[in-house]
């Protein structure tokens, strides 16, 4: 969501008003980003601690994760808000992105009207599940439990503060309150409708969560509200359940343990790409391939593969490696749109290679062993990679190398040795989690020791001036992704109250052909809620309720896992509605036009890739 400072419909100049609310919203935004940094370097802190208590000194702290949970849902709420004031939550533009400027600029206050309404409901809520958890004691430093929850509190308080600061800043009154009145209006007949919603039974599940739900989505209200209003009406005008339970279920989902980690792997793919790690692993595999047709392209399959295992943040891993490979891909006369095209593929590719945000989320709501999905998720992407590598095979084998010299083997193996640091961390990473050395969370400090010190001592490459930026970056990007985890959790738990998790379980059961009907629909729905809802929602909100049936019809969990994150990326990296694509078409400067061509290949390599590892089990479990 981004504010518009333009002046009134009817001329009358509105431009002090707006251009205070504009600063103050920038002002509070730069001080939120003072605590949440501190939060992210205190959270790596403490992790670290406990690691190096346990394993070195051989003397645990036994208060060290209760105080990064703490500090983690400060961090996640906090966090929130400043994506919010960034404009950075989660939210599709497909459709927006479509319309008239006036009508866009209608729809971003909209969205932001409809942000503030769902804040504005929360609030006192939250409010009120702090007071009550007041008479919680936490279990190792005694205190009460307010004090982490309050973090709700002030999360949404900030969020709904800087709400009015953003409605303000628009400068258009007639604009502004034409959105409010839209989103107070449709609250209104909503509440006055009240017993039509309850005679209705579980068919307001239809209003509710797919009417309401798609409608503010495709309106571009972030994931998340979208998901948090719809929850917050369903309770409200359709069952007698407080509200203080919606935020309990908040705060359950985003205070799952193994999601410590989200945060710390988001720091670590950017401090790879800070420390010229990445880069290093680049080089390499352009000194090994740089001088076959295409053998660019497929160091940018193989790059983001091995970048993939370090970071997990899709964003951070294609950030890493296409500025290091464009420039010379273009020199050889590669065209940006197929570029931008592979880039996209090989994102949805790589969703399932450990350390992958995507793959935590599922553990941590679905019960599925982390260290399983980090060893099943390796050969499915090669896989991917290998459908991919056929259609590059297939595009550039007359690709003109008369220019192109072939690097010695002196030059590779220096390339090799100044890149083994780096390529090895991804190798320590699911080492060290596979082997129960450390736990998912744990090995994302490690990951991060050993980042800085590779960056310090090997490659002497390391700019103290990013480290504040990077933090505040990667309390921004965690923040709205927990956001939506929690917002997710508490619509799951209002599906499965209602009691559509049974009905959708006996649907499923009665597909025709067994297992294979089963994984079939999967692959479709997750194809098509990933490029609506993106991946960790729908993960969140069907997880829970799918998992069981799979296990049910005999499909192993995490031979599911893998089917399912593969099914999601390739809707979320695949145009028009995929944010994946567009975050690539950004990364790369490239206009999301040009790739719309080239991308189908690719989408059909990945489509095929995906169905040879669903028909084959052993692809995904064979090395558990």
């Amino acid at each position: 969501m981004h504010a518009a400072s333009i002046s009134d419909d009817d001329g009358a100049p509105r431009g002090a008003v707006a251009a205070w609310a504009n600063r103050a919203q920038h002002v509070f935004g730069r001080l939120l980003g003072v605590p949440v940094a501190l939060l992210v370097a205190a959270e790596i802190a403490v992790l670290l601690a406990g690691v190096v208590a346990r394993y070195v000194f051989h003397h645990p702290l036994i208060w060290s994760d209760e105080v990064a949970s703490i500090l983690f849902l400060w961090l996640a709420m906090l966090g929130s808000a400043v994506a919010f004031q960034r404009g950075e939550h989660m939210r599709m533009t497909a459709v927006v992105g479509k319309l008239s400027p006036d009508r866009r600029a209608f729809l971003d206050v909209l969205a932001t009207a409809a942000a503030l309404a769902f804040l504005l409901l929360v609030l006192p809520h939250a409010y009120e599940y702090a007071v009550e958890e007041a008479m919680m004691r936490t279990p190792a430093l005694d205190i009460q439990n307010s004090w982490r929850v309050a973090a709700m509190a002030a999360g949404f308080g900030a969020m709904a503060l800087l709400a009015v600061l953003r409605l303000a800043a628009v400068g258009r009154l007639r604009q502004v309150a034409a959105a409010v009145g839209v989103v107070v209006a449709i609250m209104v007949v909503m509440t006055l409708l009240q017993p039509v919603w309850r005679q209705l039974g579980n068919a307001n599940l239809v209003v509710f969560f797919v009417v309401v739900v798609a409608g503010a989505v495709f309106a571009g209200v972030p994931i998340a509200f979208a998901f948090g209003l719809a929850t917050l009406g369903y309770v409200m005008l359709t069952t007698s359940t407080p509200v203080l339970i919606v935020v309990g279920r908040m705060d359950e989902g985003v205070s799952h343990l193994i999601l410590l980690s989200v945060p710390l792997f988001v720091f670590l793919g950017q401090l790879i790409e800070m420390t010229g790690m990445a880069k290093a692993m680049v080089a390499f595999l352009a000194s090994l391939l740089g001088h076959v047709r295409g053998g660019l392209h497929y160091v940018l399959v193989g790059a983001m593969y091995l970048v993939s295992g370090i970071s997990g943040s899709k964003a951070a891993d294609m950030a890493a490696v296409a500025p290091v490979l464009f420039p010379e891909m273009k020199k050889r006369g590669a065209k940006e749109g197929d570029l931008v095209a592979l880039l996209s593929a090989t994102g949805a590719q790589t969703e399932t290679i450990p350390p992958s945000i995507v793959l935590i989320t599922i553990g941590s709501v679905t019960g599925v062993s982390i260290a399983a999905l980090f060893t099943g998720g390796l050969l499915p992407g090669l896989v991917l990679a290998a459908t991919l590598v056929a259609v590059v095979w297939a595009r550039y084998r007359h690709e003109d190398l008369s220019g192109v010299r072939r690097a010695s083997r002196r030059e590779i193996g220096r390339a090799f040795l100044i890149a083994v640091p780096a390529i090895a961390l991804p190798f320590i990473i699911r080492a060290a989690v596979v082997e129960g050395v450390a736990t998912a969370t744990e090995v994302s400090t490690i990951g991060i020791a050993y980042g800085v010190l590779a960056g310090l001592l090997i490659y002497r490459q390391f700019d103290w001036k990013r480290v504040y930026p990077m933090l505040v970056d990667t309390a921004s990007l965690s923040g709205s992704i927990l956001l939506i985890i929690g917002a997710a959790t508490a619509m799951a738990w209002g599906l499965t109250q209602s009691g559509f998790s049974n009905t959708l379980s006996q649907a499923m059961r009665a597909l025709p052909g067994g297992a294979a009907g089963f994984m079939a629909v999967s692959i479709v729905a997750f194809i098509v809620l990933g490029s609506v809802l993106e991946g960790i929602p729908a993960i969140v909100l069907f997880g829970p309720l799918l998992f069981p049936i799979a296990r049910a019809v005999g499909i192993h969990e995490v031979h599911y896992s893998m089917v399912v994150i593969l099914a999601m990326g390739l809707g979320l990296f695949a145009p028009p509605f995929g944010v994946g694509y567009y975050a690539a078409c950004a990364i790369g400067r490239v206009n999301p036009d040009a790739g719309i061509r080239p991308i189908g290949a690719y989408m059909l390599a990945l489509f095929v890739g995906l169905v040879i590892v669903a028909a084959v089990p052993w692809i995904s479990i064979g090395f558990l």
